[in-house]
């Protein structure tokens, strides 16, 4: 079974999908805005839910820390920005790419 890992770059924006420790997908994302920070540490995907609607695009990825995901967007030019709640925001065919490729469980790193 593939050993999956995402990592999370908040400063430079980056979201980096890791396959058994070699980088496969490098996304662009929008993260918190100063007021609401996305927050940095070691979590994991815990539920993921198809058409969430709304401001969360096509897919959800729900983290281990209550109320946090990465997950799609209604407003593309979002991305690149840091302008969210703590969420991470990615264009919806990314995230449904990200979508199908992990598992719940999956470690996600966020760091600065």
């Amino acid at each position: 079974m593939p050993n999956y890992q995402i990592y999370i770059y908040t400063a430079s924006r980056l979201l980096e999908l890791y396959k058994d420790n070699q980088r496969i997908r490098s996304y662009p994302i929008a993260v918190g805005k100063k007021s609401t920070p996305t927050p940095p540490g070691n979590y994991y995907i815990a539920t993921k839910t198809m058409q969430p609607g709304g401001v969360f695009g096509t897919r959800w990825l729900g983290l281990s820390i209550p109320y946090y995901g990465i997950h799609g967007t209604n407003n593309p030019m979002s991305i690149g920005q840091a302008v969210s709640k703590g969420c991470i925001r990615m264009y919806n065919h990314d995230v449904e790419e990200l979508y199908q490729i992990i598992e719940t469980e999956t470690p996600v790193i966020i760091q600065a």
